[in-house]
């Protein structure tokens, strides 16, 4: 993690007397590694040291994995310098291994070890390790169909969205008929269509498409028409002069000095459509991380709760990923303007 390495001053031929200052120099950059691997260890300790007060089958199997980890982290800081790039990603990210380490001892010891928190309301993680490994073709199941419904109403959102927004900030025409519509179902929640899109749409799932699409449409829409409206009368200008037609102006002009502010739309549409599809599998959908959840709140299976709200996280935490290198990608002709 550090970019000094305390065998280099050891083996350079140094007085003696000199190892205490690098010494205390290597702990003063890799501290936090070391850290980390502490932590770890202390987890590691907690899943092994004392009995469990239920009957779990993977503490062992978690115990061993938290020695794993603090020895790949002792190993990180302790040859940084050897690692390259993985080597300093590993110190970018220590502090975040500490803490979480440290979180993941305490959750052990105030569920599996001593119960300071109630059963089953907070199991402890290796409940929630079995979930992934015994209930796995469920949980995936649940994702796919969650993954297929979600990106199919997001997909139909946006490009809704961007087309009528392009359209409002191009043409007076078009936003004199449409304004007026955004302005009246914009401001509702998509959950509040939920009765109509259910009684209206054939099936369960086009009703989740459709709201999934509505609540990524109006953030789309809005901001693609304020980036296309918002570009300086300039830039037409001299397009204009230079021959262009209007197909140019809005292909090559308005589109591109708008697409910062229709990635904007795009992660506010990403956030909401997660939000509706998690409602819209609890009430309508029979598939799905929402459905998912509904059947362990059922069945009081708190661990099967908990896992599949991780699996959401990583995969809202993946898709906004996946979104921010599309953005770096299209807008790299604007990288050092655009900071957010």
């Amino acid at each position: 993690m550090s970019t000094y390495s305390l065998s280099d001053g050891l083996a350079s031929g140094a007085p003696r007397l000199s190892r205490a200052p690098l010494l205390a120099t290597w702990l003063r950059e890799s501290g936090v590694g070391v850290l980390a691997s502490v932590a770890w260890i202390a987890f590691g300790l907690s899943c092994l040291w004392w009995d469990d007060v239920g009957d779990w089958s993977r503490t062992h199997s978690l115990g061993i994995a938290a020695f794993v980890i603090a020895a790949v982290a002792l190993f990180g800081t302790v040859g940084a310098d050897y690692l390259g790039s993985a080597g300093k990603a590993l110190h970018q990210r220590a502090p975040w291994l500490v803490a979480l380490g440290a979180f993941l001892t305490l959750w052990e010891v105030a569920t599996a070890k001593f119960a300071w928190l109630p059963l089953p309301f907070f199991p402890p993680p290796q409940s929630i390790i079995e979930v992934y490994t015994d209930d796995l073709p469920k949980l995936l199941d649940s994702v796919f169909a969650s993954v297929k419904l979600q990106l199919g109403g997001y997909l139909i959102g946006a490009t809704v969205g961007f087309l009528t927004g392009v359209s409002i900030g191009w043409s007076r025409a078009v936003g004199y008929w449409v304004h007026p519509v955004l302005r009246f179902i914009g401001p509702l929640p998509a959950t509040a269509w939920l009765p109509i899109a259910f009684f209206t749409f054939p099936s369960s799932w086009s009703a989740s498409t459709f709201l999934i699409a509505l609540a990524t449409g109006f953030p789309v829409t809005v901001l693609t028409w304020s980036g296309v409206a918002s570009v300086s009368n300039a830039y037409y200008d001299v397009a204009r002069t230079l021959g262009a037609k209007p197909s140019f102006l809005v292909l090559k002009v308005a589109i591109p000095a708008a697409l910062p502010h229709v990635f904007v739309g795009l992660f506010m549409g990403l956030g909401s459509s997660f939000a509706v599809l998690v409602v819209a599998e609890m009430i309508g959908v029979k598939a799905g991380l929402g459905w998912y959840l509904q059947w362990a709140q059922g069945w009081a299976a708190y661990a099967n709760m908990y896992a599949a709200l991780i699996v959401m996280s990583l995969l809202c935490s993946g898709a906004i990923t996946l979104l921010f290198a599309i953005r770096d990608r299209l807008l790299v002709w604007q990288k050092g303007t655009v900071k957010w």
